[in-house]
């Protein structure tokens, strides 16, 4: 009887040890936010809204430029996080927050501000279309990690869009081009654009390619080309590359579509 007593003592003493060992090994949760890599997403972000700023004061070139420098950000705060391990969560939405308003508000704004609110009620539904393409374009991105390919993006990436039209602003301004007979073909432009982010048109994003691996010489010669030829006049160059990109999805597309049919 005293054995039974005594080995039911410490079975309860045990029971009332193990809620403090529970307490003691669950580690309280970090409230603190990796500093590197949100850093260039905040520069992102002050460059979409001193894009906004500088278009409202009429400065295009500025705020064309500040939307190129925020694609740089962007692209590096992602690796930045990978290379150094501080990807978050908290990261990831700030991301993609950042992202709306440097290349989905920033753009649009800009260009309305530029050429659009010459088109009246036509011009303000043609940029909103593209900032609602861009809030899709997001929310579809974030959902769809993980299940699509990674070499390939599903729609045109916001990034690039931002690109084809801010590139149209700062090319437009840079030789003095009046657009006040092509306002209504801008709006469809800009519009499309916004269309194209929420396609199925298939992208590609690079992604596979190794950086950390070797390269045909060619391929190196070609790079230093294209650089050289963008230095010549980084507006017109910049946005004709953009162009041949966001043109490339649909033509891939057409092409694909073409050879189903005839296979």
């Amino acid at each position: 009887m005293n054995d039974q007593q005594d080995h039911n003592g410490a079975d309860n003493s045990a029971a009332k040890d193990c809620p403090e060992q529970d307490q003691q090994s669950v580690k309280p949760r970090s409230r603190g936010i990796y500093l590197l890599p949100n850093l260039f997403t905040t520069g992102a972000l002050f460059c979409g809204f001193y894009a906004v700023v500088a278009g409202m004061n009429g400065q295009f070139d500025s705020a064309a430029i500040a939307i190129f420098v925020a694609m740089v950000l962007d692209g590096l705060d992602g690796r930045v996080a990978r290379m150094t391990n501080t990807q978050s969560a908290f990261g990831a939405e700030y991301d993609s927050l950042s992202d709306m308003v440097s290349f989905g508000v920033a753009p649009a704004l800009v260009t309305f501000s530029w050429a659009l609110s010459d088109a009246g009620k036509f011009g303000w539904f043609c940029a909103f279309i593209y900032v609602a393409g861009a809030a899709l374009r997001l929310a579809r991105f974030n959902t769809q990690i993980g299940s699509v390919d990674k070499r390939y993006f599903v729609g045109l990436p916001s990034p690039a869009a931002a690109a084809a039209v801010a590139g149209l602003v700062w090319a437009s301004v840079e030789f003095d081009i009046d657009v006040s007979s092509f306002v209504y073909v801008i709006a469809v432009y800009v519009a499309l654009v916004g269309v194209l982010m929420v396609s199925n048109v298939l992208y590609h994003s690079f992604k596979d390619i190794d950086a950390k691996g070797k390269i045909p010489f060619m391929i190196l010669l070609a790079i230093v080309l294209v650089i050289g030829v963008i230095s010549i006049s980084p507006p017109i160059f910049l946005w004709l590359l953009i162009l041949g990109y966001t043109l490339s999805g649909p033509v891939l597309w057409l092409l694909r579509k073409r050879k189903i049919v005839s296979g």
